[in-house]
Formats: structure tokens, C-alpha cells, sequence
């Protein structure tokens, strides 16, 4: 099969990137957010299960946490990268699963890890502008919306 995309190429870099859950149920929704709310179309991207998650002390993420920070200093030094965003999301299934945490606990560890996860992140990488979020879906269920998280 060949696919050929009609969305035009745009070679110049934003020199931001994005540390996301890779859950499937809110891709586009992180898309929407980053490229319309923060205005960072072309993003690079980095998503795995929790994302941020492995990057906040926990031992088991450990593995996780060695790849991320690999990605992300490669992507400074070689995208020239200048922002970073993390973003945590309610209900995330690598906190309930792996680390076995429920509500409303749950919340408040994703919320503290975007704030050690950001103090890493800039420990490794040496960027300043690091920024955190918080996405939970609206009280119909139907939404998700994106709260800062203070860094």
C-alpha cells in the first residue's frame, strides 16, 4: 500500500517538544491543545505510557526514564529545542496499573510529578522553559480540557 499525505511539508523546526502519554483515546486531543492553545504546530513528540511519569523518581519507570532523557537531549542538541511541555491526563492507566494508585490520590502524584519531572527535565537538559499540564475530560464527559500545572 502507498499513502501519500495531501498536508504540505514545512521543513522549519519550533524548537519545542511535547512528553505525553501515548493513550490512544486523547492523541488528537494533545494535538489540538499543543498546536491551537499553545501554538506550536509541528511539535516534536515524545509518548509513551504516562509520559512524564518516567521522568519523576519512580522505580518503575526506571528503563523508561534512561530512553526519555536520551530522546530528549538528543533532540536539544540536534532540533535545537528550546521549550519543553509535559502533559499528565485524569484517569492515566499507567498510574492505576503500574503503580497500582486510584483516585483521588491518583491526581495529586500525577500533579507533584509534572513539578518533578519539570525540575529533571531541566537538570538534563539545561532548558529553562519548561512548562506542565494537567488534562481532564469535562464534567458531560464529552471534553477534555487543559489546566497549567505550576512549575
Amino acid at each position: 500500500m502507498t499513502y501519500e499525505s495531501r498536508l504540505p511539508y514545512d521543513p522549519a523546526r519550533i524548537r519545542a517538544a511535547a512528553v505525553y502519554c501515548s493513550d490512544g483515546r486523547i492523541g488528537e486531543h494533545f494535538d489540538d491543545f499543543l498546536q491551537n492553545g499553545l501554538g506550536l504546530p509541528r511539535y516534536d513528540r515524545v509518548a509513551l505510557p504516562g509520559g512524564p511519569a518516567c521522568l519523576a523518581g519512580h522505580h518503575e519507570a526506571h528503563l523508561e526514564e534512561k530512553g526519555v532523557v536520551d530522546e530528549l537531549q538528543f533532540l536539544v542538541e540536534v532540533h535545537g529545542l528550546k521549550r519543553i511541555v509535559l502533559v499528565a491526563h485524569q484517569g492515566c492507566a499507567f498510574y492505576a496499573t503500574r503503580l497500582k494508585l486510584g483516585e483521588p490520590r491518583l491526581e495529586l502524584v500525577q500533579r507533584a510529578d509534572l513539578v518533578r519531572a519539570a525540575a529533571f527535565v531541566h537538570k538534563v537538559t539545561g532548558l529553562d522553559r519548561i512548562e506542565a499540564y494537567f488534562a481532564r475530560t469535562n464534567a458531560d464527559a464529552r471534553s477534555i480540557h487543559f489546566e497549567a500545572v505550576p512549575v
